[in-house]
C-alpha cells in the first residue's frame, strides 16, 4: 500500500464532547502507524495542552496554534509568531474594553488579569487541568505565537478592522483565537509537506470547526466529522459519520486507509 500522511484535529475530531478518545480512534490510529503511515495532530491548541494525547498515540509531529508552531518528529521546523508591535496596541485596546487577554508561546500561557469569568468558562471546556496565570508583562520580548481575546459575540468586529496585522477567529462563546495575518493549519501543514513530500493524492485531514476550513479546503482529502457545522462540511471533501459515532474510523474506511 502506497502511504499516507493522515492530520487530525483534536476537539470535535479526535477527542469528542467529554474530551474523551474513543477507543475506536485509538484503534484506528495504531493500525494507521502499523501500516506505515504518517500520522499528525493539526490543532488550535498549545502544545503543552495535549502532551498526554501525543504520548498515548505515540505521535511525534504536530501542527499547533493553528499553523504557527510546526514540529516533525520531535523537531521545531517552522514558527509564525504574531506582530509583537501590533499585539501591544491590540492589548492597549482591549484594556480600555475590559476585555482580556491571554498570551500563548509554546511553553505557557499568560493572562493580563488576574481572575475574569469569560476566562474560566472558555479555558475550562478544554478540561486540560489548567488555566493562565497572571502575568501582563509576558507578550514583552517574547515570541508569542497565538493570544486569546474574551469578548462576547460580535465584539471582536472592532479588532478586526482595526488589527489588520491579524486573523480573528472565534472558538467560544466568550473566546476568540489571534493569529497572524494567513496563518492556518493549511499553512502549517504545507511546512511538513515540503519536509516530507507526499503528494496530494497522499493528503488526508480530519475536522470540525472554523479553523479547520482552510486545511479542509487546501488538503485534497479533506474529511468534516458529522458534528461539524455545515459551513465547515461545505468546504471538505467528504463528510464522515460524527465523533460519538465512530467517525475517524468511518471516515479512514471510507478513504480506504482501513479496512
Amino acid at each position: 500500500m502506497e502511504k499516507s500522511i493522515i492530520f487530525f484535529d483534536i476537539d470535535g475530531t479526535l477527542l469528542n464532547h467529554d474530551k474523551k478518545l474513543p477507543a475506536s480512534t485509538k484503534e484506528a490510529i495504531f493500525k494507521l502507524q502499523k501500516l506505515g503511515h504518517e500520522v499528525a495532530i493539526a490543532t488550535g491548541r498549545a502544545p503543552f495542552m495535549y502532551e498526554d494525547l501525543r504520548k498515548e498515540l505515540g505521535i511525534r509531529s504536530f501542527i499547533s496554534y493553528n499553523g504557527q508552531y510546526v514540529v516533525l518528529n520531535d523537531e521545531v521546523i517552522f514558527t509564525n509568531p504574531l506582530n509583537a508591535e501590533a499585539l501591544e496596541k491590540l492589548t492597549a485596546a482591549a484594556v480600555e474594553n475590559e476585555h482580556p487577554v491571554v498570551y500563548m508561546d509554546h511553553e505557557d500561557m499568560k493572562a493580563n488579569v488576574r481572575k475574569h469569568a469569560f476566562i474560566e468558562e472558555s479555558i475550562g471546556t478544554l478540561k486540560i487541568g489548567m488555566e493562565p496565570t497572571h502575568d501582563p508583562d509576558y507578550h514583552v520580548d517574547r515570541p508569542l505565537y497565538q493570544s486569546l481575546l474574551f469578548c462576547e459575540r460580535g465584539e471582536e468586529k472592532q479588532y478586526r478592522e482595526t488589527f489588520k496585522d491579524f486573523d480573528f477567529i472565534r472558538w467560544h462563546a466568550y473566546s476568540v483565537d489571534i493569529l497572524p495575518k494567513g496563518g492556518s493549519k493549511a499553512q502549517g501543514i504545507s511546512k511538513m509537506i515540503d519536509k516530507l513530500g507526499y503528494p496530494p493524492a497522499r493528503q488526508f485531514a480530519f475536522g470540525d470547526g472554523l479553523n479547520d476550513i482552510e486545511m479542509l479546503t487546501n488538503v485534497e482529502n479533506s474529511f468534516a466529522m458529522g458534528n461539524a457545522l455545515d459551513k465547515v462540511k461545505a468546504s471538505a471533501k467528504y463528510v464522515t459519520k460524527s465523533v460519538e459515532e465512530d467517525g475517524i474510523l468511518h471516515g479512514l474506511k471510507m478513504a480506504g486507509l482501513l479496512e
